[in-house]
C-alpha cells in the first residue's frame, strides 16, 4: 500500500497541487485524469521519487519497488535493445556473477569438513533462491516474450538503440520496467507510441499485473478497458471515483449539476433573508426578528462547487496561399534501412485542396512518407512538391521541431517575422494556446507532453501554408483541445495530409485514405468510416488487429465502383458548396459597400448644402433612391444564394 498524504506543490504564481491524499492499494488500476497542465504527470513523479514536492509526505513501504514511464524519455545508450532491456534486471544480473564467482570459488576447496565451507555452500543456495525467486533462468524468454508483445521482431533485438525513433526507445523503456515486476506501475500516455496490436499486448498484460497500476491516458477505450477506480485533478484539488472512466464521466456531471443546484437554492435562500433584513432593520417590532436573520446568515457555510478551468485553446489557421494544381507526386518511390524495405516502387498523386489519412500499422512506413515529403530524409524515386507548395509541418516527436533549450518565447520569437515580429503580438499568440506570462519563460524541456503540443501548434500559425502535414497531433492532446483542433482542421482551406489512429478525430476531416501495408500504399476513395465500412471493422483496433494476420479481403469490383461514384458526388458537392459561399461571400461585400455608400449619402442629405441647392439636392436624391434600389435587389439574392446553399448541402450524395 502507497500512501500519499498532503502533498502540495507550489509554482511561481500558482498552486499547481494543494494538500492531496490518497492510498494505491495493492492490486489497484487507476487513471489520473485532468487538464493538460493540471498537475498529473507532477504527481507521478512525485510519487517516483524524481521530484520533491514543497509539503506532504509519499510513504513508499521497504521493499517495494515503482516502475514509472514518463511521456517522453531519450535513452542515451550504446547498447543493443536486448542488452539495454537486460540492464534493468539489476539485483538479478549481480546475482548471476556473484553464483558464478562462489561457484568457481567453491570448486577450488578442499576442506570439506570446515564450517567455511559449509558457510560458502550455504551462502550459494541462498543466492540460487533468491535468483529463481527473481525467475532469473527465464529472463531471456522473458525479455523476447515482452519485446515481441511490444512489437519488436527477432531482427530487431540486436539492433542498437540508436537506430530506433524515440516512440520506439520509448517501447524499449516500458519493457525494462515490466520485465522488474514492480510493485506500482506508473505509465504516463503510454498509448502514444504504441500500435493497436502493442495496445491489445499491454491491455491484457496490465489488466493481469498482479501489482497496482497508474496511468495518464487521453484514449478513452483505454482507459476503460483497465482502470476500475478514476482520479480527478481540478485547480490542485482530487476527486476519487471507484469507477471505471466512462461512468466517472456520467456520475460527474451528477455531481456538478447537484452542486450548482444546491448553490443556486442556498443563494435564493441568502437574498431573501437579506430582503427580510434590509427591508425590516429600521423597524423596533422586528429588530429580534432580523438581528435572528443575521446571525443565521452568519452561520451558513457557503455550498462550493468545484471550479473548472474551462479555458481552451483559441485558434484558426491562416489563409492557405494558392498553390498549383498538383501539391504532391511520387513515381517508383522507395526507402530501404539497410535490409528492411519500408517503402517499394509507390506511386500516388495528390491535388490542390485534397485532405488525405494515412492509416496503418506503425512501422509500415507513413512517418517516414512524410519526412520524405518535407524534405527530412533521402529516398530513390522521384517525389516532387507542385509550384507556390508552401508546407506546415507538425511533426510526431515534438523534439524534432523545438528546441528543447528554447524559452516558450523564444520558440515562437524564433520564428516570428512579419506581422507576428512584435511582442504583443507574440504574447496574444501565446495566450490563444493559454500559456501566460510565467509560461513564456520556461523552458521547453520542462514542458508536458500536452503544452510542447501546443507550442508547436501555435508555431504553424507564423507561417501561412497552403500544405499542412500533421503526424499524429492529438497525442498529446486533451479531449477539448482535440475538438479545437479539429474544428480548426475543418475551417482550413489548403491541402491537408493527416496521420492519426484516431477514429473520433479523423471522421468529417478527409476524403481519400492511403492505407500502408507491407511496403505499398492503397488508395481508398471517401473518409475512415468509408475505409473502415470497406474492411467491415467498426475501429482502427479491429482493422490493424485483422491487419497483422491475414486482412479479410472483402473488396469486389462493385463495391470499388461505388465508392468512386460516391466520391465523385462528394467531389462535385463540394465544388457546388464552395461556388454558393463565394457567391454568398461576394454578395454579402457588395451589399455592405451599398450601405456604406447610403449612410455617406444620408449626412450628405443633412448638409446645407443639400437644402441651398436644388440640382445638387436632386442629383443626391436619385443617388440615394438608385442605391436603396441596389441594396433591396441585393438583399433578394442574397437570401436566394442561402437557400440555394442549404438545399445543396441537404443534397444526397
Amino acid at each position: 500500500m502507497f500512501s500519499i498524504s498532503g502533498i502540495s506543490v507550489y509554482y511561481p504564481g500558482r498552486e499547481l497541487l494543494n494538500n492531496i491524499s490518497f492510498i494505491i492499494n495493492a492490486r489497484d488500476r487507476i487513471g489520473l485524469v485532468g487538464k493538460n497542465g493540471a498537475g498529473k504527470s507532477t504527481l507521478m513523479k512525485l510519487i517516483a521519487s524524481m521530484q520533491q514536492a514543497d509539503s506532504g509526505t509519499v510513504v513508499i513501504p521497504g521493499g517495494r519497488e515503482v516502475g514509472y514511464l514518463p511521456q517522453e524519455l531519450v535513452i542515451d545508450s550504446g547498447r543493443s535493445v536486448y542488452d539495454e532491456c537486460l540492464s534493468a534486471l539489476k539485483e538479478v544480473n549481480e546475482l548471476e556473477e556473484e553464483i558464478e564467482r562462489l561457484h568457481a570459488e567453491i570448486a577450488h576447496r578442499t576442506d570439506y569438513e570446515s564450517e567455511d565451507y559449509l558457510h560458502l555452500f550455504n551462502l550459494i543456495n541462498e543466492k540460487h533462491e533468491r535468483f529463481h525467486h527473481l525467475d532469473g533462468n527465464k529472463k531471456e524468454s522473458r525479455l523476447e516474450k515482452i519485446l515481441k508483445g511490444l512489437g519488436f521482431r527477432d531482427n530487431d533485438l540486436y539492433r542498437n538503440m540508436q537506430e530506433f525513433s524515440g516512440g520506439w526507445q520509448m517501447r524499449v523503456e516500458l519493457a525494462k520496467i515490466i520485465l522488474r515486476n514492480p510493485d506500482l506501475i506508473m505509465l504516463d500516455e503510454p498509448t502514444n507510441h504504441l500500435d493497436i496490436e502493442s495496445i491489445l499486448w499491454l491491455e491484457d498484460f496490465l489488466i493481469n499485473y498482479p501489482g497496482a497500476v497508474v496511468m495518464v491516458s487521453h484514449d478513452r477505450m483505454f482507459l476503460d478497458t483497465i482502470c476500475k477506480r478514476t482520479i480527478e485533478i481540478i485547480n490542485g484539488k482530487i476527486y476519487d471515483y471507484p469507477l471505471s472512466y466512462s461512468r466517472f464521466m456520467e456520475v460527474r456531471e451528477e455531481r456538478l449539476e447537484s452542486q450548482f443546484a444546491a448553490a443556486r437554492n442556498q443563494q435564493r435562500f441568502i437574498e431573501q433573508q437579506e430582503r427580510f433584513i434590509n427591508r425590516f432593520r429600521a423597524k423596533n417590532t422586528k429588530a429580534r426578528q432580523v438581528q435572528s436573520k443575521i446571525r443565521q446568515l452568519e452561520k451558513i457555510e457557503k455550498v462550493e462547487f468545484d471550479e473548472e478551468d474551462y479555458r481552451q485553446i483559441d485558434f484558426r489557421f491562416p489563409p492557405a496561399p494558392r498553390s498549383g494544381t498538383t501539391v504532391v507526386e511520387a513515381k517508383d518511390l522507395s526507402k530501404e534501412y539497410g535490409s528492411l524495405k519500408v517503402l517499394q516502387n509507390v506511386n500516388f498523386h495528390i491535388e490542390r485542396g485534397e485532405r488525405i489519412a494515412f492509416v496503418g500499422r506503425n512501422g509500415e512506413g507513413k512517418t517516414t512518407l512524410v519526412k520524405m515529403i518535407v524534405g527530412e530524409t533521402d529516398f530513390s524515386g522521384m517525389l516532387k512538391t507542385g509550384f507556390n507548395v508552401e508546407i506546415g509541418y507538425y511533426a510526431q516527436v515534438q523534439e524534432q521541431s523545438l528546441d528543447i533549450n528554447d524559452t516558450v518565447l523564444q520558440a515562437i520569437e524564433s520564428e516570428a517575422k512579419g506581422e507576428w515580429s512584435s511582442i504583443s503580438k507574440i504574447r496574444g499568440l501565446l495566450g490563444a494556446f493559454l500559456f501566460t506570462e510565467d509560461d513564456a519563460d520556461k523552458k521547453v524541456k520542462v514542458l508536458s507532453g500536452g503544452e510542447k503540443s501546443r507550442l508547436a501548434l501555435a508555431k504553424l500559425l507564423l507561417k501561412p501554408a497552403n500544405l499542412l502535414i500533421l503526424d499524429e497531433p492529438t497525442n498529446h492532446l486533451d479531449i477539448v483541445s482535440k475538438e479545437v483542433l479539429k474544428n480548426a482542421l475543418i475551417k482550413y482551406e489548403g491541402t491537408l495530409i493527416l496521420v492519426s489512429h484516431d477514429r473520433n478525430f479523423l471522421q468529417g476531416l478527409t476524403q481519400r485514405t492511403f492505407e500502408f501495408r507491407k511496403g505499398g500504399i492503397k488508395e481508398h476513395l471517401g473518409g475512415i468510416d468509408e475505409f473502415l465500412r470497406h474492411h467491415k471493422v467498426e475501429s482502427f483496433r479491429e482493422f490493424e488487429k485483422e491487419s497483422k494476420g491475414n486482412l479479410r479481403q472483402i473488396t469486389s469490383h462493385n463495391d470499388d465502383n461505388e465508392n468512386k461514384e460516391n466520391y465523385l458526388k462528394r467531389k462535385e458537392k463540394e465544388k457546388d458548396i464552395r461556388k454558393a459561399e463565394n457567391r454568398i461571400k461576394k454578395l454579402e461585400d457588395q451589399i455592405s459597400e451599398q450601405e456604406k455608400k447610403l449612410m455617406d449619402l444620408e449626412l450628405i442629405m443633412q448638409g446645407t448644402e443639400f437644402s441651398s441647392d436644388h440640382e445638387y439636392a436632386k442629383a443626391i436624391s436619385i443617388q440615394h433612391h438608385q442605391c436603396q434600389l441596389n441594396i433591396s435587389v441585393l438583399m433578394e439574392d442574397w437570401e436566394c444564394g442561402l437557400k440555394s446553399l442549404e438545399e445543396i448541402k441537404h443534397r444526397q450524395e
